[in-house]
């Protein structure tokens, strides 16, 4: 099955101020999204999801990374995607897209990323929030770009459909001061190089 792609879908948001303070630099916050045709809707239990995913995971990668990119350029320093299946679909219907390296390499080459992507993944209706969570696209402990998108689109998914988003920043979140990863780390006694303990 190939792609069915029903409309795309540019949200962004510049930050100007937050708590009463002004931000020096404004953060920008850009989403792209997709909103395309469950490609096993109403066939009942599907094994292998793979087919669908590789005929059309790479052609909407491409899509939406080159909608979020057309307002970066290469400034993108926070990266993230999320996707949401109609109510007529299963949640590893939304995740069989964004979790394939069929779909999220488009957009992680295209920015020369060295962190994955963090992600959402929803079973919802029309105007079902999308929520795309961010986070620096080369360390994943820069606290400073922990941040979420969100938005919504008013009809969809309908309930044989997927939206499917990449989200991306420049900048961090506005005014961010709650240090990083590696600050709580080394006050707490662990190991930067294994933080996990393992």
């Amino acid at each position: 099955m190939s792609l069915q792609l029903r409309r795309t879908v540019l949200f962004t948001q510049t930050t100007f101020e937050e708590g009463g303070k002004t931000v020096d630099t404004p953060t920008l916050l850009v989403a792209a999204m997709g909103i395309i045709k469950n490609p096993w809707h109403g066939r009942g239990w599907v094994e292998d999801l793979s087919p669908e995913v590789k005929a059309i995971g790479p052609e909407l990668g491409q899509i939406l990374t080159k909608m979020v990119l057309d307002v970066t350029g290469d400034a993108i320093e926070g990266y993230g995607k999320a996707s949401i299946v109609g109510m007529g679909g299963e949640l590893e219907h939304a995740q069989a897209i964004t979790h394939s390296l069929w779909f999220g390499n488009q957009f992680r080459d295209a920015v020369k990323a060295k962190s994955y992507l963090s992600f959402s993944n929803l079973r919802g209706s029309a105007n079902c929030p999308i929520v795309i969570p961010l986070m620096d696209k080369d360390d994943a402990g820069r606290r400073s770009h922990y941040q979420t998108i969100h938005t919504s689109i008013a009809d969809a998914p309908a309930e044989d459909e997927l939206v499917v988003a990449l989200g991306g920043s420049v900048g961090g979140h506005p005014l961010h001061r709650i240090g990083d990863r590696y600050q709580d780390i080394a006050e707490m006694g662990g190991d930067i190089d294994n933080p996990a303990g393992v």
